[in-house]
């Protein structure tokens, strides 16, 4: 069938559902499903072919877009995997995407093309444990620094970016977890008022990890950034059931990142593709929709209940960056996309709301069935956790208070659940504390 180029006729839920007319990673015509691949190595028709395949292998003058690859080693290329890029660039509006075997093995892998010992990293003050402890802990042993600054006011940004050491700026939005916003159009013009002063080897690239809008409420790309990181062990996956994560990104850095892929040792198993592939990105947006819609209500309950502090959801108007998120957060068709995470603090001092978020989890824990106490997010199940002492306690107390992780907070993650479930159960579990 013909290759179509884009931009397409088709809606992206299609797109989503059944990827390209063509793919050049695999002649599926006859398949409704795509295959599994299933072989580390492939049979070479003579030493000429594999020559040929190694001299493609992340060659900037080889486009696997409109060229069939020659398959030889699963680390380096593989058909499943493949058609799974090709989804995910076509969902991102990337040039190329590369999938990685987690979410953190795409962060470093993206980070790790970019900058060099002796450089610098400006990351937003409030981010993802793993990727704190990633620039915190390893970076520096690489000889890479790496200022924690607030990104949601810009003002600073000029200044840091005056050093010349700086090479990145890497942020998520909306933050893990309290769910603040940084203004990418803000952070590209920045970006390119220093890029104005140096030479094109010295650019400094803009990486969003998209993981908490996905593609459906957000494509960075089309709002300035240079390079999108996912988890698609979160809600591009969206089942909890396979880890994964992608570099979505212009050509310019595929060479790259097949070559820091293929020598870090960190592609996603053609196992783990498969169900992204076949079961998460068909089913993202009709699953957005419902979790968007539950996030609503939930935030909206949690919003007038006496328990709780405050309520963090990009939907809600009481949302300090509301006018941001209806600017930011838009899904293809233009329409308000929030997102399906929330965040609240329950009242009292420290130590009252750390112990009443406690007591309200292990309520959950014990006798809730729409919601789930466990880490993780984006999947069908409506999802619970307490970042400070969970995903966050990597981060030292101190950084945390000045990351806005306090000790009474509280994420979700909306599931596709019932919604009345889910705020049936979050309701028991603050009626037994209050009692």
């Amino acid at each position: 069938m013909p290759h179509r180029e884009s931009p397409s006729p088709y809606a992206t839920e299609t797109h989503l559902i059944h990827g390209e007319f063509h793919s050049t990673s695999w002649d599926y015509t006859d398949h409704i499903v795509p295959p599994i691949g299933a072989s580390s190595a492939y049979r070479l028709r003579s030493a000429d072919r594999g020559a040929e395949g190694f001299g493609a292998f992340a060659n900037p003058e080889f486009n696997r877009r409109q060229q069939a690859p020659i398959y030889i080693y699963d680390r380096l290329d593989e058909p499943t995997r493949g058609m799974l890029e090709q989804a995910l660039a076509r969902a991102e509006g990337a040039e190329t995407a590369i999938a990685f075997s987690t979410g953190m093995a795409a962060i470093s892998a993206a980070l790790g093309v970019l900058v060099k010992n002796g450089d610098r990293i400006v990351a937003h003050r409030t981010i993802y444990g793993c990727t704190w402890s990633l620039l915190s802990n390893w970076m520096p042993r690489f000889g890479v620094e790496t200022s924690f600054v607030d990104l949601v006011d810009t003002s600073a940004l000029d200044a840091q970016l005056a050093d010349p050491r700086v090479m990145v700026v890497i942020f998520e939005t909306p933050t893990n977890p309290t769910l603040e916003l940084i203004d990418i159009a803000r952070v590209r013009a920045a970006v390119d008022r220093a890029n104005e002063k140096r030479t094109k080897g010295r650019r400094i690239f803009i990486v969003v990890d998209n993981t908490f809008a996905t593609p459906w409420s957000q494509r960075p790309l089309a709002l300035g950034a240079d390079v999108v990181c996912h988890s698609l062990t979160k809600n591009i996956g969206g089942f909890g059931t396979d880890m994964g994560g992608v570099v979505c990104g212009p050509r310019l850095l595929e060479q790259d990142l097949l070559l820091y892929r293929k020598d870090f040792g960190a592609p996603l198993a053609p196992r783990s593709a498969w169900p992204t592939l076949v079961y998460g990105l068909p089913t993202l947006a009709v699953r957005s929709r419902q979790q968007i819609a539950s996030a609503m209500v939930v935030a909206q309950f949690l919003e007038q209940h006496p328990l709780v502090e405050r309520v963090y959801y990009p939907g809600l108007e009481s949302h300090p960056q509301h006018a941001l998120a209806k600017q930011q957060m838009r899904d293809p068709h233009g329409d308000f996309s929030p997102g399906i995470l929330l965040y609240f603090i329950v009242k009292g001092s420290d130590a009252e709301a750390k112990e009443r978020g406690r007591l309200i989890m292990n309520h959950l824990a014990s006798h809730a069935l729409a919601v789930t106490l466990a880490v993780s997010l984006g999947q069908v199940r409506t999802l619970v956790e307490h970042p400070a002492s969970m995903t966050h306690a990597v981060v030292p107390a101190e950084a945390q208070r000045k990351a806005g992780i306090e000790p009474g907070g509280i994420r979700l993650s909306m599931g596709v659940e019932a919604t009345a479930d889910i705020v049936r159960d979050l309701e028991s579990a603050l009626a037994t504390v209050m009692a």
